[in-house]
């Protein structure tokens, strides 16, 4: 059988699932295990989960779950707009999930359960069949639900960078550095509001002095893709003595590329940066806070024929803002339809409710194929949230009264007491869940399901 009458035979067995799910009031019909015929096409990517004792620093090791036994996972790369196959092995005694964020693929392969997404099963494995779209910097990373759990979902070692190839590329480059943040060690915090709190810290799975230096030359033109991976923590990053020209967010190319001496990153979101190496020495990209930096939160960025140790001055503070990548717009399109969605902590203050409910009953968000929506966000507590919208792309509006356009992303952060604006086109149907991208929150309540109406 060649690749393309797989691929055939694999479409057509997906659209009969989507009928079966149809039937069955959007539940996922193919949760059985996939027909030995259905691997018979070698797949572009195999994944294996399991167990994996990882040395972040000499003597430090931590016990959690990978892809492929190693962290982050292994770096993909597709070319968009042609179908991949990917294959999922669990070696693990418990079901899991891989979900492919900030791809417009369809809900059956998205990695969401809650959208009818089989599970890969434990000791299992499964197969997914989708088209990457659009191209630019996105990642992977466990979907499944933790709540105290802290040895399963983003607390764990399971993310990992997927660069959908094609399309404009914005800025040439001498060199492309995937740049990873993640945390280490979770557990409650002992004093103040219930959230979670980590003992070491690591980019691109070690902590800082303990893995390789990223090593450039004097004049280079260095991409780094920013990636958080963490499950709850936003962080500021610099790299002393240098600017960060951001060209894109969340994989999107900005309308307006600037430098800044400090990006901001939260849980799920991606910057796409120029940095000029313009100024020799031994330095440190890392975390801002020096609590951050001192667990871990930084890597080592080494010149050709420097030495040393590695050196941190602070930047020049200067506040993160989305609204000065993008042009500002004083006459804004009417839309179609407009939402207000309000975030604020219920109940005994651990759980989180939009609009005053908590998932699962939290009331669906209804749209219709090809319209245009204005959500607003109105965060009603003195948290950050990085919220998200699966298979869709925000585009911001206004930001806390700030207009700005063509600005797109798939995480937006709403600053606590704020506002954020956006505008969501009705383009990918099928279920879609909107959640805040901080792990502890969105199992605390904080997710509700959009809806295509018929």
């Amino acid at each position: 059988m060649t690749r393309r009458e797989w691929l055939a035979r694999a479409a057509a067995w997906a659209s009969a699932s989507a009928v079966l799910r149809a039937q069955h009031g959007g539940r996922s019909m193919t949760h059985a295990p996939q027909p030995p015929e259905f691997f018979a096409t070698p797949p572009d990517v195999t994944l294996r989960i399991a167990e994996l004792r990882h040395e972040i620093a000499p003597k430090r090791v931590v016990t959690t779950r990978a892809y492929n036994g190693q962290v982050p996972g292994p770096l993909l790369r597709l070319p968009g707009g042609r179908p991949a196959i990917v294959d999922v092995y669990n070696d693990t005694a418990d079901e899991d999930i891989v979900h492919w964020h900030g791809l417009h693929i369809p809900p059956d392969v998205d990695g969401v359960v809650e959208e009818g997404t089989p599970p890969v099963p434990p000791k299992g494995r499964r197969r997914y069949v989708f088209t990457p779209t659009p191209t630019g910097t996105r990642w992977y990373h466990s979907h499944t639900m933790a709540g105290r759990d802290f040895d399963t979902g983003t607390y764990t070692g399971q993310f990992g960078v997927l660069l959908v190839d094609g399309g404009d590329d914005p800025g040439g480059y001498d060199l492309d550095v995937p740049i990873v943040l993640h945390e280490w060690e979770p557990r409650l915090r002992r004093d103040g509001p219930m959230d979670v709190e980590y003992r070491a810290g690591s980019i691109n799975g070690k902590m800082l002095g303990a893995g390789e230096p990223i090593r450039v030359r004097e004049g280079q033109r260095v991409r780094l893709r920013l990636v958080n991976a963490s499950a709850t923590l936003t962080h500021q990053l610099a790299l002393a003595g240098h600017l960060f020209r951001v060209i894109a967010l969340d994989g999107n190319p900005v309308p307006t590329p600037l430098p800044v001496p400090v990006v901001e990153i939260g849980p799920g979101e991606r910057v796409d940066a120029i940095v000029e190496m313009v100024n020799p020495g031994v330095w440190i990209l890392g975390a801002t806070k020096t609590a951050s930096r001192d667990s871990g939160l930084g890597i080592v960025v080494e010149y050709a024929d420097r030495s040393g140790p590695p050196r941190w001055l602070p930047p020049n503070p200067r506040p993160w803002d989305y609204t000065i990548f993008g042009p500002g717009a004083d006459a804004l399109p009417e839309p179609d339809g407009r939402l207000m969605l309000a975030f604020k902590a219920v109940g005994d203050g651990h759980h989180w409710a939009i609009n005053g409910r908590s998932y699962p009953k939290t009331d669906p968000i209804e749209v219709e194929a090809g319209r245009r929506y204005r959500w607003t966000f109105d965060n009603q507590s003195a948290d950050p949230h990085p919220v998200h919208l699966h298979r869709h792309t925000f585009e911001l509006i206004r930001v806390d009264g700030r207009a700005t356009r063509g600005l797109r992303k798939d995480v937006v952060i709403v600053p606590a007491w704020k506002q954020v604006e956006v505008d969501v086109t009705a383009d990918q149907p099928g279920l879609a869940l909107f959640h805040c991208h901080q792990q502890f929150h969105m199992d605390m309540g904080f997710m509700a399901m959009l809806r295509y109406k018929a």
